[in-house]
């Protein structure tokens, strides 16, 4: 690989990184002229994963485009331990069971951005159940408490009074020795993986292996463009949601996080001459896309802007009025429609609070405010329960 060639590579393998540690080491990897073992652990603890776990696995498609070999560790042992990081109390359990089921959602998931065929799918649990006791204490052996608690988040429990539990301490551990088992050169992680990483290189150091990168990605913003995306601030993007509701997503955020999201999700650069909503909408058809296919994500760009010029019932989704609880109150029918049509499992309280009360549904144009109140659909009648949920009732 000549000198020009590895540049290109280590410009492209660079962009949109927090830290890499370190680009020397990269450059030197990269000339010895073989395809690199490039690292990534996940822990399947949920069966769906919105775009911010998709930070690094599309840094890991470019590796795979420039010929490297991705490794997508599947961590069913280290899972049901549970990851401490950024944590003030421990995981609650989960077991392998549930851990595999959750794998096979997200490796299915994760083939929609890597190509298959050049994914090499590990599982930790593979070494890990073999070992011995004697073994477990040996590898124990080669790290101190004190390296342990100069974690951030088992330091701030401990002056908080809170307890760590010892199985969290073994979970860098285990994270290392994943790093040893698959010889990685090169291991992504987001930035609050760099303890764990680190310890990965000790442990490759201890074996008297090379000593693989380091390389963090940011952690990817939310809809609010200020929390970190995640389900439970009610900021984030599903892989497996609808192509609609991914395009009125993403048309919703600004235009400085548009920004980031074509370099963290698409590994591209935005046009900064182009308008900014048609951009916008560029990088919604290429999300939709790559999680759906051309013609629904084409589809959807058509509803969103024919919403966009007030027609609230584009796209709207058919419901025959034979399926509804009879005699229905607003609560009841909204309640019904979220769990059955869109499958969204909403509380009575956080209906209320999120969409009757604030004037958020709407039948016909018209607010609907009475949580209590009595509600007969008439067939055409459109309901709206947010901007992305609007039925039409058929007969």
């Amino acid at each position: 690989m000549s000198n020009k060639t590895i540049t290109q590579a280590l410009q492209k393998i660079t962009s949109g990184t927090a830290k890499v540690l370190s680009e020397k080491e990269l450059t030197e990897k990269l000339a010895l002229n073989r395809p690199l073992r490039i690292k990534l652990g996940v822990d399947p603890t949920a069966p769906d994963i919105h775009l911010g776990h998709t930070v690094a696995i599309e840094k890991l498609r470019q590796f795979q485009e420039l010929g490297h070999t991705a490794v997508l560790l599947i961590g069913d042992f280290t899972a049901t331990i549970g990851d401490p990081t950024g944590r003030s109390t421990a995981r609650p359990p989960i077991t392998r069971e549930e851990v595999l089921e959750n794998a096979k959602t997200y490796t299915e998931q994760a083939f929609k951005i890597l190509d298959p065929q050049k994914t090499e799918v590990v599982y930790n649990g593979d070494w890990f159940r073999k070992m011995t006791y004697e073994e477990i204490l040996k590898l124990n052996s080669r790290v101190t408490l004190q390296q342990m608690l100069q974690r951030e988040d088992f330091k701030n429990r401990i002056a908080d009074s809170t307890e760590v539990r010892l199985h969290e301490i073994q979970y860098p551990i285990m994270q290392g020795w994943d790093s040893v088992m698959v010889k990685a050169d090169v291991e992504l992680g987001g930035t609050d993986q760099l303890f764990n990483n680190l310890v990965g290189r000790d442990m490759q150091k201890e074996q008297g292996m090379p000593q693989q990168v380091v390389i963090l990605m940011p952690l990817l913003e939310g809809l609010d463009g200020t929390k970190k995306m995640s389900k439970s601030s009610h900021n984030y993007i599903g892989v497996s949601e609808p192509a609609t509701a991914m395009i009125d997503k993403i048309m919703g955020i600004s235009d400085e996080l548009m920004l980031k999201y074509y370099t963290m999700l698409l590994g591209q650069t935005c046009d900064t001459n182009q308008d900014p909503r048609e951009a916008k909408r560029e990088l919604a058809r290429r999300i939709a896309t790559r999680y759906h296919n051309a013609e629904a994500a084409e589809q959807a760009i058509q509803i969103s802007i024919e919403r966009s010029s007030g027609n609230i019932a584009a796209g709207a989704t058919q419901i025959s009025i034979t399926s509804l609880p009879h005699n229905p109150t607003l609560l009841t029918l909204t309640s019904h429609i979220f769990k059955e049509t869109f499958k969204i499992n909403k509380s009575n309280s956080e209906i209320k609070k999120q969409s009757i009360i604030p004037g958020a549904i709407q039948i016909n144009g018209n607010k609907l405010t009475e949580p209590n109140s009595t509600i007969t659909p008439q067939p055409n009648d459109i309901l709206r329960l947010s901007k992305k949920h609007i039925v039409k009732f058929i007969p």
